[in-house]
Parts: C-alpha cells; structure tokens; sequence
C-alpha cells in the first residue's frame, strides 16, 4: 500500500511511521520535514500537496495545533487556532483528498480524550476533538468507492510527560498501544469509528 503520513516526525507519528514502513511504501509529510511539506490550516498547500503524492491507499493524519489555557481568558483567535489547524486541517486533509485516494482506500484522523473526558485548560480541543470524532461518524456514510475513515481517539500519551501534571488521574497511555489503533484504522475493515486509547 502507499500509505501517506503527515506527521511523521511527530510525538505519535514517528512510530506509527515505523510500524507501517516494515511493509509498505511511506511518504512522510509535515510543515517543515518530511518527504512533502504541507501547511494544513491553507487549502492551497493541502491541493500542491496530494497533487505532488498522486494518488494513494492510504492517509494518516497525526498532527494539528490546539489552545491550551484558561478559558477565564481565552479569545476567539486562541479558540479558532484549534479550529483552523487540527480540525479544518484534517478536515480539508479529506474534503481535498477523497478526490486522489484510491477505490477501498482510507482516511484515519487524530482526536482526542478531552472531546468526553475534559480537564482544566482544554475546552477548545474537548469542542475540536468533539467536531472531528462528528465528522468522522458523518463522512463514513457518504464518501464513494468503498473508502473507509476513523478517527483515533489517545488519551495522554507516554512520550508526553510535560502534559501528564494536566491530566490528574489519568494513565498514560503506552505508544505501542496507541500505534495499534492507528494499524487497525489502515489495515482493518471498519469505517465510521471512533477508535477510543485510554
């Protein structure tokens, strides 16, 4: 499979990298590193993009900025870098790409735990995890020739400690855990789905 991942170089995405380059072809993506470069919040470098990968079996999206902060003191321009990055990002990463992938293909995107587990700080990526899990279930339902989307849903990842004193309670989740889902989301059958790794 051609397996398209942007976000490669990332906290999750290097090792979803190397779990899936074992057995298929990779093309790395992010805005500063990788095979193609793209800037997810501009819909024109999101077209440059897919036309320069060409079409493919496979996209996985792990990356997308957020505001983490107070609500007390959050503003529209804190509230819409979630908006703009992580879900209109990978949103328009599908809107874009469902045109170049491949019959059967697939689209896995990246949510969230704070879309139904909140904490202090995160209400604009509990609304932005929230709307991506909802375009998820929604798109599977009309996107043509067989191609399946899932979102992966982590919780507070083990490679992440500067996060860990925001998430009181919370276990971190092991990256090999978290790389599963991502593995099942490219190479099982489902659609629709919200794969939750807490």
């Amino acid at each position: 499979m051609k397996i398209i991942i942007v976000g490669a170089t990332g906290t999750i995405g290097k090792y979803v990298t190397a779990a899936l380059q074992k057995d298929h072809e990779i093309i790395t993506a992010g805005s500063k590193s990788g095979d193609l470069q793209v800037d997810i919040t501009l819909t024109e470098s999101i077209e440059k993009f897919y036309e320069q990968a060409g079409n493919f079996d496979a996209l996985v999206s792990v990356t997308g900025a957020g505001h983490f902060g107070p609500l007390s003191a959050m503003k529209d321009a804190d509230f819409r870098v979630g908006v703009n990055s992580k879900l209109m990002g990978q949103v328009n990463l599908v809107l874009i790409g469902q045109h170049y992938v491949n019959p059967k293909g697939s689209f896995t995107l990246t949510s969230g735990i704070l879309s139904e587990d909140p904490v202090v700080y995160g209400a604009g990526l509990s609304a932005v995890n929230g709307a991506l899990n909802g375009f998820v279930v929604g798109a599977a339902i009309e996107l043509e020739n067989d191609v399946r989307i899932n979102a992966v849903s982590p919780g507070v990842v083990a490679d992440s400690p500067g996060f860990f004193p925001y998430f009181p309670g919370h276990i971190p989740v092991p990256m090999d855990k978290v790389t599963q889902a991502y593995i099942k989301a490219v190479l099982g059958a489902g659609t629709g789905q919200v794969i939750k790794v807490y």
